[in-house]
């Protein structure tokens, strides 16, 4: 959800109740856009951050570290000079926006006591962290804006801060039954209820509104004629008291896949079944899970640029030669037609001489012997012309039979390319991306990896997991991981699990002699349907013992056949079991 006053208002209740008087300690600055506070009450030491990135702007408390520049940057450097040693006595949210004043109280040059105050604004790509001194004019900022950059709202060194000119909209703190149900009346009866409440009231995310709509109806786009006006305002009720009385209960939203998605102060239930929901303790906890997810898969994303791009640039090179193939092959189909042809003249060679350029005859290779035209080239005879497309017979056969050999190939590229692809989707470490740069330098694409040097010897690092009843899984991360589990790793009679005719992980079921539960061949199976390219279920899942599985002489990592007389398929929805047992 976006950072809403709601949400600016839930931070500053949990700062208030772990900090009082909190001592500046330390001064960070991790990012361009971010400067972190290690602020200390008591026995109790954590991290103030406030971010103004346009991508996640927040304030937050957080117990994350993080890593910082050799050499602290310019403004950090004055920051520290400032704001060491300063205490917070006073935070306060003016009005009801994404506003947080924080007053400290520090010394200034001379050693004299004074005040000073830290902004932060948190309003999407004009956030701003903004340094004043006591009487409220602006000494710094984390975002210098010029006239240049705006002719509405300047932040410059020397001028008097200002606050951001106000929504023509009502607090939702302030609103009454009779003044709610007011609004009500007059808003547009054909808009929605989420639209009511975003268009009325100040500092309530889009979510929030769909929440509490969902709350009153069971629905999220219901026009607001058909609202029944007293059980909605009985919600908007509830949560303005949750507000007032700070009882938040933060929750993330994760995806099927295993990833953050969302967050919130407050419950979320109008996404069904489709997400799962999970509650933290403290908005603190919340925040330090979601954006530690959040930096850690555009962090891999950032350092597998380079194999994303060779890995699109392979497919659609692989996918262009299999299309001019295609075409090349469906061109040879006509070979027996030239054939028809030749025999035809062949036939008719007594009725043709040279010069002609077509003629008419009877196509007994028709059924209803019908008649058919045959274009001939003037300048060859009639036993020329019959010669030259018995040729391109002959070319047609060879270019059917060398076709087809490069299709398969080339469709088994494209198979083994979209299996790259799928695990590097997946890919959660650095020993991940390193591994599969291996294999993509083995597999014959070196000369793409610029720079890169092929290891000497590569540690596998399989992922582990224990089903319900105690049996251990080995996933593979990787095609080369796949090779190693199903070949090296795992004894004749484990279970090897893979899904159906599509990109997935090798999965193994270790039985230790011993037959598993079903409970172990489901989760096993939903195991290796999670870790695939499959998006949705049911989705067909094959096992067998490990003794029946080969990997043909000569063919690409992870690629395998396996006995289909001994072989399974299991029917199951995706599912990680990342918990274990």
């Amino acid at each position: 959800m976006a950072f809403d006053a709601c949400m600016m208002r839930a931070v500053l209740t949990e700062y208030s109740r772990e900090f009082k008087d909190a001592k500046i300690e330390k001064v960070l600055q991790p990012q361009n856009d971010e400067i972190d506070l290690v602020i200390h009450s008591g026995k109790l030491s954590r991290r103030l951050v406030f971010n103004v990135g346009p991508n996640a702007p927040r304030l937050q408390l957080s117990d994350r570290a993080k890593e910082n520049p050799l050499k602290a940057p310019m403004l950090c450097m004055f920051l520290r000079k400032h704001l060491i040693g300063a205490r917070i006595v006073n935070v306060e949210q003016p009005g009801f926006d994404r506003i947080a004043h924080f007053t400290l109280s520090c010394y200034d040059e001379m050693g004299f006591p004074t005040e000073k105050k830290l902004v932060v604004e948190i309003m999407g790509k004009y956030a701003n962290l903004i340094f004043l001194d006591a009487d409220d004019k602006i000494i710094t900022a984390l975002k210098i804006i010029d006239f240049a950059a705006s002719t509405v709202r300047q932040i410059i060194p020397g001028l008097r801060y200002v606050l951001p000119e106000k929504q023509e909209k009502l607090s939702p703190l302030e609103t009454d039954k009779a003044l709610f149900f007011e609004k009500l009346a007059e808003f547009p009866c054909e808009r929605t209820g989420e639209k009511f409440i975003t268009s009325t009231y100040s500092g309530i995310a889009t979510q929030i509104a769909r929440e509490l709509v969902y709350r009153a109806t069971g629905s999220t786009d219901v026009p607001v004629s058909e609202i029944d006006s007293e059980k909605f305002f009985a919600v908007f009720a509830n949560w303005q008291q949750l507000l007032r009385d700070g009882a938040y209960n933060p929750t993330a939203v994760i995806d099927s896949t295993g990833k953050p998605i969302d967050y919130s102060y407050m419950d979320i239930t109008y996404l069904g079944d489709s997400v799962t929901v999970k509650h933290y303790a403290t908005l603190r906890e919340l925040f330090d899970m979601y954006f530690a997810e959040k930096d850690r898969i555009e962090r891999i994303r950032q350092r597998a640029h380079d194999l994303i791009t060779l890995l699109n640039n392979a497919v659609a090179r692989t996918e262009r030669k299999l299309a001019i193939q295609r075409e090349a092959l469906l061109e040879s189909e006509n070979g027996d037609i030239y054939k028809r042809k030749a025999d035809l003249i062949t036939a008719n060679i007594y009725r043709i001489s040279r010069g002609m350029t077509s003629f008419t005859c009877i196509d007994y290779y028709d059924e209803n012997c019908s008649e058919i035209e045959i274009e001939l080239d003037s300048r060859l005879s009639p036993a020329q012309n019959a010669q030259r497309l018995y040729k391109l017979y002959n070319k047609s056969k060879t270019a059917k039979r060398v076709l087809a050999e490069q299709i398969a190939i080339w469709e088994k590229e494209l198979v083994y390319l979209e299996s790259v692809r799928a695990f590097l989707d997946k890919a959660e470490t650095e020993d991940d991306l390193t591994e599969i740069r291996e294999e993509l330098y083995r597999s014959g694409y070196s000369s793409k990896l610029k720079g890169y040097r092929p290891q000497k010897k590569i540690k596998m690092k399989p992922m582990t997991l224990k089903t319900s009843d105690g049996k251990t899984l080995y996933v593979g991360k990787n095609n080369i991981q796949n090779d190693h589990l199903t070949f090296k790793l795992a004894s004749k009679d484990d279970i090897w699990f893979h899904v159906k005719d599509m990109p997935g992980s090798h999965v193994i079921l270790v039985t230790d002699g011993e037959e598993p539960t079903d409970a172990d061949y489901t989760e096993a199976a939903e195991v290796a349907a999670y870790y695939s390219k499959a998006t949705a279920g049911p989705v067909a899942v094959d096992y067998t013992r490990v003794k029946n599985v080969k990997k043909p002489a000569g063919s690409k990592p992870g690629f395998v056949i396996y006995k289909t007389n001994y072989n399974y398929t299991a029917f199951v929805m995706p599912k990680s079991h990342t918990g274990g047992a």
